[in-house]
C-alpha cells in the first residue's frame, strides 16, 4: 500500500504542479491582455482628440474670418471717427486759444458779493 500510497501522491505533486503551470500562464496571458487592452485604448483616445482638434480648427476657422471681417469694419469706423475728430480740433483750435489767453490775461475784477 505504500507504494500506491507514494505513487497517488506523486500523481497529486504532478498534477498540483501542471494546475500551478495553467494558472501561471492565465496571469501571463491576462497581463499581455490588459497590456493590449491600455494601448489599443491609447490609439483609440489619440484617434478620438485627433478628430476632435481638427473638428474644432474648422470651426475656429470658418468663425474666426466673421470676427476678422468685424475688427476691419470696426477699425475702419475708429479711424475715421478719430480723423474727424482731429480735423474738428484743428479748425477750431485757434479759437480754442483765443478763448483760452482771452480769459487768462483779460481779468475783470468783480467785488464778492457777501
Amino acid at each position: 500500500m505504500s507504494a500506491q500510497n507514494s505513487e497517488g501522491i506523486t500523481t497529486l505533486l504532478e498534477a498540483e504542479k501542471e494546475a500551478s503551470k495553467i494558472v501561471q500562464k492565465a496571469r501571463e496571458y491576462r497581463t499581455k491582455r490588459v497590456r493590449e487592452a491600455r494601448d489599443e485604448a491609447k490609439k483609440e483616445i489619440e484617434a478620438y482628440r485627433a478628430q476632435k482638434e481638427a473638428e474644432f480648427k474648422k470651426f475656429e476657422s470658418e468663425h474666426s474670418q466673421g470676427n476678422k471681417q468685424a475688427e476691419e469694419e470696426a477699425d475702419k469706423e475708429a479711424e475715421a471717427k478719430i480723423k474727424e475728430i482731429k480735423e474738428a480740433g484743428k479748425k477750431s483750435q485757434d479759437n480754442v486759444v483765443k478763448d483760452l489767453l482771452s480769459a487768462v490775461f483779460d481779468i475783470k475784477p468783480e467785488p464778492a458779493s457777501d
